[in-house]
């Protein structure tokens, strides 16, 4: 079992950046896949970005690509969403999420477990 806790975000306008981390507990961190969603009010929670188990594989959903960069320090159980060129549609909560396995683009259903989120709020 994994206990994943987020942080990083706040209040920023938009075109600026921000740098979310999600510390895991355990030894094992390394053997699982990570990712990133978010839920907007009144929204389904969705899919943002994931990473395999050694770093080198990276998938991101449309509306972030080019703009988030997803990475992870396996030494420090941790890993990383920087989000550039915000837009107020960026806006939501974010969650952390993992899982041994999944098929990407991951669904919600298949990450195990889960942060309490943190919370991005742009501006415009």
């Amino acid at each position: 079992q994994v206990q994943l806790v987020e942080s990083g975000g706040g209040l920023v306008q938009a075109g600026g950046s921000l740098r979310l981390s999600c510390a895991a507990s355990g030894r094992t961190f390394s053997t699982y896949v990570m990712a990133w969603f978010r839920q907007a009010p009144g929204k389904e929670r969705e899919f943002v970005a994931h990473i395999g188990w050694s770093g080198l594989r990276t998938y991101y959903a449309d509306s972030v690509k080019g703009r988030s960069t997803i990475s992870r320090d396996n030494a420090k159980n941790t890993v990383y969403l920087q989000l550039n060129s915000l837009k107020p549609e960026d806006t939501a909560v974010y969650y952390c999420a993992a899982s041994h396995t999944v098929v990407v683009p991951p669904t919600r259903k298949q990450l195990e477990y889960w942060g309490q989120g943190t919370q991005v709020t742009v501006s415009s």
